[in-house]
């Protein structure tokens, strides 16, 4: 989450796409906001090596998984080709209240990349759900290149609108955080699992990879919804949902944050980061019996240099600390290291204090840079971390807002915040060869707070690349271009 931390800164179907996916639809149900801003980064010297076209160069095997991919994509295309059926329908127009960010250029529409097919799938005339799909050939998580991801609000929403507009932009992956205390009530042994059902159905209607990050202990297992006091609490429920979705959700992200007083449950001790590691340990264990497959991502901290117990614990003492728990054993216990980077109102290539920004505050740290993912990079490779790869699991540019805290948005441009992002991109995927998937923070938080009537110019909207209408931004268009190009290099 990008904090001001004075609080410290805090393919395939037979119809041709229309813009059907950017008409406006009706408000729906409200739901708990399970979401936290973020931003990420990427740098530093790393061990893996990209090849000019086939990404990073890790495995012997890597020619025969490309063959075995584009095997699946064949098959999928077959299916598609046979179950062939009309479009969606969309949804009746909504007048959207609140104050609105400026209008994208007009006429703009999120359209196909070049060269790939504007397919969808059917959902029943009338509605906005996606039915239970029947199973799907979603491409397997390939280590030799580079993936796109977004994160996206997937409750009480038209999903099916949603996945469609990440399909045509490109994104590989939908992170969805979710609150286990919105799960499970373990005092009356009640389980509600209706919404998340819908959402992991969706991903799969489209052929997105999910990843999954939980949050929030019911109080039963902590009165402050922080970390469980018993750490096989969350086991637990982390072996039930990956029973439940075995090979449906494909990476599962513990914890959010969790270097943040707020994620822990009030206050952040040093003490604190073995209760973490505890946790990750057993979910890991009991994640891979059920489902080996499934990628187990260590949480990413939030950037930061502040230490008070009352608000966080800066990034590098967290990383560090989990690093050398009990000898180092976390290595045996995640395979993906999530990081959120900073980015303020600075330019993706700026790091202080060599290359500091000339924006306006929020430039005297390195956590306020996106290339403060090179800080974190160096500290796993001190530590023996350096086989494991990172993730960037947030990462993106706040634009004009009201939210205290989050002012350095109010000097980026919708264009500006579309130049950043893709020179992001640009610089994970030249230079980073140690990064193996973004997550763009966030794809349609503006459309959910306009639907539910809220604020549409809180920080979390103004990192979106759709607006409140669901019409494109310049950021959505321009990563959609740059993803078309980067997959072509890679031979995908």
């Amino acid at each position: 989450m990008i904090r001001n931390l004075r609080r410290h800164a805090i393919v395939l179907r037979c119809a041709v796409l229309s813009c059907t996916a950017f008409r406006s639809v009706g408000p729906k149900p409200l739901a708990t906001d399970a979401q936290a801003t973020c931003v990420a980064s990427r740098a530093g010297t790393g061990q893996l090596r990209r090849t000019p076209a086939r990404g990073f160069s890790r495995r012997a095997g890597g020619e025969r998984a490309r063959r075995y991919v584009t095997s699946l994509a064949l098959l999928a295309l077959a299916l598609a080709l046979v179950g062939c059926s009309g479009a969606a329908q969309p949804g009746p127009n909504q007048q959207v209240s609140g104050t609105t960010p400026p209008a994208p250029t007009s006429g703009a529409q999120p359209t196909n990349p070049p060269g790939t097919s504007g397919a969808q799938p059917t959902n029943p005339p009338g509605t906005s759900e996606v039915p239970a799909p029947t199973p799907s050939v979603v491409a397997p998580v390939n280590p030799d290149y580079l993936e796109f991801g977004v994160v996206a609000h997937l409750y009480y929403t038209d999903r099916a609108r949603v996945m469609q507009l990440v399909q045509n932009a490109g994104f590989d992956w939908v992170r969805q955080q979710i609150y286990w205390r919105d799960i499970e009530d373990p005092q009356n042994g009640i389980w509600a699992w209706d919404e998340i059902d819908q959402i992991v159905a969706a991903a799969n209607a489209y052929n997105r990879k999910l990843l999954v990050n939980v949050v929030r202990s019911p109080t039963f297992y902590s009165a402050t919804n922080g970390l469980p006091d018993d750490p096989d609490s969350f086991a637990n429920f982390m072996a039930v949902l990956a029973e439940r979705y075995k090979g449906r959700i494909q990476a599962y992200e513990i914890w959010n944050e969790p270097n943040l007083a707020h994620e822990t449950g009030g206050t952040i001790r040093p003490e604190d980061v073995g209760r973490y590691v505890e946790m990750l340990k057993r979910a890991y264990e009991r994640i891979k019996a059920i489902d080996p497959q499934a990628l187990v991502l260590a949480a990413a901290s939030s950037s930061t240099g502040v230490t008070n117990e009352s608000i966080a614990l800066s990034d590098e003492d967290f990383y560090r600390a989990m690093y050398t728990y009990n000898g180092g054993e976390v290595r045996n216990y995640f395979d993906i290291q999530a990081v959120h980077p900073g980015g303020s109102a600075n330019p993706p290539d700026t790091l202080w204090p060599d290359n500091p920004s000339s924006a306006q505050g929020w430039t005297d740290h390195p956590t306020f840079y996106f290339r403060h993912v090179e800080n974190v990079r160096r500290w796993m490779e001190e530590y023996g971390m350096g086989d494991k790869e990172i993730w960037i699991t947030e990462y993106g540019w706040a634009t004009a807002n009201n939210t205290p805290g989050y002012e350095f948005g109010n000097q980026v441009s919708f264009e500006q915040q579309a130049e950043y992002i893709t020179g992001a991109i640009r610089r994970a995927y030249e230079l980073y060869p140690w990064v193996g998937n973004m997550f763009l923070w966030n794809m349609n938080f503006a459309v959910t707070k306009a639907e539910n009537g809220l604020d549409t110019m809180h920080e979390q909207a103004s990192f979106g690349i759709l607006n409140p209408d669901w019409s494109p931004r310049p950021s959505y268009l321009a990563v959609q271009a740059l993803i078309a190009e980067l997959k072509q290099k890679q031979g995908r």
